[in-house]
């Protein structure tokens, strides 16, 4: 998902989330390089990514079934990229390029009856060791699952549900600063550890 939190929808001047869909080659292992070569201005992401254990269907969809639904979540950083120049995007674009979504790097799952709130998660967010930015998972629709809610919702209008399996990324719980070749990110989430990656 993207657009959920208000820093993401003031940067591009939206009031909607948006969805795409996350591809088996977008997936990197916690702690590789990734080439960065590979996106045209990409920027990166704190999120918690949810593993679902049984299916979501809407409408209807509350962020009580969404934690019954959960088996795990994970510390996670998305990069996101655009093809529209200077990034001056607006919603159609977004939905247009797979809502802005590229890439996932996935840390250590927690079983979720072990995770804390995740509406009081804090991501501290660090580029080459130095700290760039700090959010919650209320930055997130108020509740990570409160996102996962509204695209199950949003997906029961097209005849689709979430299914058992399915990884879900809410949405940053920072704004998305731009990255390069040669930077070391990590996110460390309170709670449910780090993940990092290196572009080369």
């Amino acid at each position: 998902m993207g657009l959920t939190a208000i820093a993401m929808q003031r940067l591009l001047g939206v009031d909607e989330p948006d969805f795409g869909h996350l591809l088996d080659d977008m997936v990197h292992h916690d702690g590789a390089p990734v080439l960065a070569a590979r996106y045209c201005r990409p920027r990166i992401e704190p999120e918690i990514c949810f593993r679902l254990a049984r299916p979501l269907r809407g409408p209807g969809v509350t962020v009580e079934d969404v934690l019954a639904a959960t088996e795990a979540v994970a510390p996670a950083l998305e990069i996101v990229d655009g093809r529209i120049r200077d990034w001056r995007i607006t919603l159609v674009d977004t939905v247009a390029d797979n809502a802005g979504s590229a890439g996932l790097v996935c840390g250590p799952w927690t079983p979720l009856d072990e995770a804390p709130d995740l509406a009081a998660v804090t991501a501290e967010l660090l580029i080459d060791g130095r700290s760039v930015a700090v959010g919650t998972g209320k930055e997130v629709l108020g509740h990570p699952a409160a996102a996962v809610a509204w695209l199950a919702d949003t997906l029961a209008s097209f005849g689709a549900a979430l299914e058992p399996g399915h990884l879900v990324l809410p949405g940053t719980m920072t704004g998305a600063p731009f990255v390069e070749a040669g930077r070391h990110v990590e996110a460390r989430f309170g709670g449910l550890g780090a993940v990092s990656v290196t572009f080369v």
